[in-house]
């Protein structure tokens, strides 16, 4: 029998990660053009046919009722605005991704505002329950608002994606900051580094209970005490400039001399590229939050569409089992980022 060909077959031969082939072969909207019709072209001319029997089944699931409507889900938010929260890659890109996952197991997702001037969370409670809406995603509550819905939580099923409201206790779904920025830091270890800093806002740090910093900390007990970097935590603005003063970068590169550095590109750009530095010759860099597989720049890339597909797979189980109300015992899961490599980060290891 003739080998199938699959996604990892295509992303082998292309050089992209199976993400990436995957977004390209759904024509993606967040990829390049140029990127989707390239992978689809050797797609077809490695002779690739997506599955029938998968195909199959998701037009069963789509069709089977077609008179029946789609069973609503509430993606419930709370942003300045009532979209500021699609500014994030990662937000946007967790509703992305519960959207999708929700039009496959036949639900659709309807979007509510907690920051509504003219809507009171009682009104919005009043809304939900009319429109029969029992499943709610709590999602992209603005950094530094840490205000639970006022909702009567007994009458629905409920998940989070992240860590806000932090005193409501639902069934948690999130990136997992820790491992991330631990994967990074191991990189550079295996790559012949050993003066490994990081640099983020303050509040982004504070935003998922400190798992950046716990996950760096941990790390560097593989180090020397003389190699380990005190973390540049400055203090930016969640809605505004997020970029590092140059004369803070600058005092704290010259202090500590790091070989590489960890961080995100709005944070530390505009300050490297204000010095003139060069990386990889002055350092090398990680950008530990890419939004794209398809990078140059050496990094670790957050999977945040998964994040929403499992919060919307993790819903539906509580509403098919009529799990309604606050869980006696909240669970929290965690989804891994994938490494890209990248010429950022060039091997100081001789072979």
């Amino acid at each position: 029998m003739e080998k199938r060909i699959t996604l990892a077959d295509i992303a082998e031969k292309a050089g992209y990660h199976p993400t990436t082939i995957s977004m390209a072969l759904r024509n993606h909207p967040r990829l390049p053009a140029a990127t989707t019709e390239k992978i689809q072209a050797l797609a077809k001319e490695m002779g690739y046919r997506p599955d029938p029997a998968l195909g199959a089944l998701v037009a069963y699931r789509r069709n089977s009722s077609p008179k029946q409507q789609a069973a609503p889900l509430a993606y419930v938010t709370y942003w300045d605005t009532e979209w500021g929260w699609k500014t994030s890659d990662a937000h946007l890109t967790f509703h992305e991704g519960a959207v999708a996952r929700a039009e496959q197991l036949g639900y659709k997702v309807d979007h509510f505002w907690l920051g509504n001037p003219d809507l009171s969370h009682e009104r919005i409670n009043e809304i939900l329950l009319t429109r029969g809406i029992r499943g709610l995603i709590i999602a992209s509550h603005m950094p530094g608002s840490d205000r639970e819905p006022s909702l009567e939580w007994d009458k629905f099923s409920s998940v989070k994606i992240d860590f806000f409201p932090t005193a409501l206790h639902v069934h948690t779904i999130s990136n997992d900051q820790r491992s991330i920025i631990q994967l990074a830091f191991h990189k550079a270890l295996n790559a012949g580094y050993r003066r490994i800093g990081c640099v983020m806002p303050r509040w982004w740090d504070d935003y998922v209970n400190h798992a950046w910093s716990a996950g760096l900390l941990a790390s560097q007990l593989y180090l020397p005490e003389e190699d380990r970097i005190p973390i540049c935590l400055f203090e930016g603005k969640p809605l505004g400039d997020q970029c590092i003063s140059t004369s803070e970068f600058e005092k704290w590169r010259q202090e500590y001399q790091p070989e590489v550095i960890i961080s995100s590109a709005p944070f530390v750009m505009n300050a490297i590229d204000t010095l003139q530095l060069r990386i990889p010759e002055d350092f090398a860099y990680i950008d530990f939050f890419l939004i794209t597989t398809e990078s140059k720049t050496a990094g670790v890339y957050h999977n945040c569409e998964r994040v929403g597909e499992l919060a919307v797979e993790i819903l539906a189980g509580q509403l098919q089992q009529n799990q309604i109300g606050l869980p006696e015992y909240p669970t929290v899961t965690k989804v891994e980022g994938t490494w890209i490599d990248g010429a950022s980060l060039p091997n100081k290891v001789k072979v």
